[in-house]
């Protein structure tokens, strides 16, 4: 480049881009889109999780308001959307169907017992995935983007030097512009993995504390049925 021909705006974001090595382009296209895509991720995660919780603490609370849990679980629908009510429903469908069977022996109360914590673990487990989806992405951009955007770094650099050796002049003029836009790649891979990695480990913390709460809820909806079943024999 020709030093005379460097100005203030040769260094703006926009210009830096147009000047740029294709292959260069091509790396901060990729980290864009992979920015882009971790933050529909980040979004969807804060309004999903949002709404899980505040979903569960008001079912939380019609349990524990007192009203039978036959009640509960019908005010809720045939088919909740949310995991609790489905746990609710499906125990008391095997406490429904055990009962209808009339005296159980204390083997038959057991594997009543186990059917339903299978039947707890399971619907768990299916929703911890639910909710776990998209953070392998997060991950993916987390850990990539840097190095995606030192390739377009040292990518660059090289072309300035190339530059150099062309030109055969070593003014900082020169070498700037080129250097500047190896750089803007690894900003831009920093921009699209800061976000995605502490999203990371927030949504992760998040997923974690709403497996455990529906864990807890299993436990207590097991004591309750094993209650039901001790107060029945």
């Amino acid at each position: 480049m020709d030093p005379a021909a460097v100005t203030p705006e040769s260094f703006n974001v926009v210009h830096l881009f147009l000047q740029a090595d294709w292959v260069v382009k091509l790396v901060m296209l990729g980290l864009a889109l992979a920015s882009l895509w971790s933050w529909t991720i980040i979004l969807d995660k804060l309004f999903r999780f949002a709404a899980l919780n505040r979903e569960a603490s008001r079912f939380e609370d019609k349990v524990a308001s007192g009203r039978s849990l036959e009640d509960v679980a019908a005010e809720a629908g045939e088919r909740p959307a949310h995991a609790l009510p489905r746990m609710l429903q499906g125990a008391l469908k095997e406490w429904r169907e055990a009962r209808q069977k009339g005296q159980a022996s204390e083997g038959q109360v057991a594997f009543l017992i186990q059917r339903i914590d299978r039947h707890l673990d399971a619907t768990i487990a299916r929703e911890s995935a639910r909710v776990e989806s998209g953070l392998g992405a997060l991950a993916i951009v987390a850990t990539a983007s840097p190095f995606i955007g030192l390739f377009g770094t040292v990518w660059g650099i090289m072309n300035s030097f190339q530059a150099i050796a062309i030109q055969k002049n070593t003014s900082l003029a020169v070498v700037a512009p080129a250097i500047a836009e190896a750089l803007f790649a690894t900003a831009i891979g920093l921009v699209a993995a800061i976000p995605a990695y502490i999203a990371f480990n927030a949504f992760s913390t998040a997923a974690g504390k709403y497996a455990a709460r529906l864990e807890g809820f299993a436990d207590d909806l097991s004591t309750a049925i094993q209650r039901r079943l001790a107060e029945r024999a």
